[in-house]
């Protein structure tokens, strides 16, 4: 059954669910009736689930999908329109910003279930995390251009995760783009028929599940690490990675495992 996320706020509600379930995390935004749009209060829900998620070992996996219709229409500008200053506006983007930081530091992988529309800001949570899902029904745009206001910050994962072209297409025009092309463009990793996408993210999710917690950690950190590197000095940090990884028991079980040619004991 799923539970509230622990949030006080009380104009929050149950706006943040989260379920545990055989060392997976799934996190719901349940904003249904404004498309799981990213309120402040959501936001700060949000940071609490994750700074909670990465000192808990029970947890493995994160999935993080949408209730109803929608995975995310992005920030709720309604809310920024209602009376926020410059400075709380600021603040809010640098919450979000944070957010997305902390997605990509947290040593548990992430993987983003899409289970409908994605934009703005919503896009930019399915660039961020480390894989996604997508029903094949669901609809990308960075659409923030069709209302005079770029999309930013959603630039900042989808550059990354996207050719450069690609990136500037969806970004430049806000134009919406369908499962199949996400898939083709790099935003997404697999597309399923909706009513299969649960079972398509648990079996991504037990992929993940069958390798040492450890080497994920370690992993994850180092891939995010040498995107920001010259060459040179990618290579002296993942070797210095891989040499340190080397030495770990469970590399070493790992090894001996496959030189025996028997099943690796993590577990």
């Amino acid at each position: 059954m799923e539970k509230p996320a622990n949030d006080t706020s009380p104009q929050a509600g149950n706006i943040l669910l989260r379920e545990n379930g055989d060392g997976v995390a799934f996190l719901t935004l349940n904003r249904p009736r404004q498309y799981n749009a990213l309120s402040s209060h959501l936001l700060l829900a949000l940071h609490a689930q994750l700074d909670a998620i990465a000192q808990d070992p029970a947890v493995r996996v994160v999935v993080i999908t949408g209730a109803g219709n929608a995975f995310c229409a992005g920030h709720d500008l309604k809310e920024m329109r209602g009376g926020c200053s410059a400075e709380e506006v600021a603040h809010l983007f640098r919450t979000c910003s944070d957010l997305m930081l902390k997605l990509a530091r947290l040593p548990q992988p992430v993987i983003a279930e899409v289970n409908g529309m994605a934009t703005a800001a919503g896009c930019q949570l399915v660039a961020q995390c480390d894989l996604a899902v997508a029903a094949d029904h669901a609809r990308f745009a960075a659409s923030g251009v069709n209302l005079g206001l770029f999309c930013s910050t959603p630039a900042v994962p989808l550059t990354r995760a996207l050719a450069r072209k690609r990136a500037a297409e969806m970004l430049f025009t806000g134009e919406f783009i369908d499962a199949a092309k996400a898939l083709e463009w790099g935003l997404v990793n697999r597309v399923v028929p909706a009513a299969a996408l649960r079972e398509a993210t648990l079996q991504l999710a037990a992929t993940l599940k069958a390798k040492p917690r450890e080497t994920l950690a370690l992993g994850k950190a180092l891939f995010y690490r040498q995107l920001e590197l010259g060459i040179e000095a990618a290579y002296r940090d993942a070797a210095q990675t891989i040499a340190c990884n080397f030495g770990e028991p469970y590399a070493l079980e790992g090894i001996d495992a496959f030189l025996e040619k028997r099943a690796p004991k993590w577990r």
